[in-house]
């Protein structure tokens, strides 16, 4: 139908995954892999995803998959831009509401 869309921006810290997904060379100590995984190599060939390597340190999902130190969440939820209440603040706003 002539429709366009811009690719979906996939960030990942492992540049053999990358290199996997964006090399069509099958190789032999590649096909151990789980068929489930194929999908992204499979959309990165269709034009759907586009891969992107981020280093460690500023891979936001940490946040999400991962026990971390009070410092760091803080880095990442900054990074985000979501917003950390403290529960005294929390409390504050429900008074507010509720006045």
């Amino acid at each position: 139908y002539g429709l366009g869309f811009n690719k979906i921006p996939m960030y990942c810290d492992n540049k053999s995954a990358i290199a996997l997904c964006c090399n069509n060379v099958q190789h032999s100590w590649s096909k151990h892999i789980d068929i489930r995984y194929h999908f992204i190599k499979e959309q990165v060939e269709n034009g759907v995803i586009e891969l992107y390597f981020v280093n460690t340190e500023y891979q936001l999902a940490d946040l999400f998959i991962k026990a971390l130190g009070r410092d760091r969440i803080e880095f990442l939820i900054n990074k985000l831009g979501m917003r950390s209440f403290t529960p005294d603040t929390l409390k504050q706003l429900m008074d507010e509401v509720d006045e």
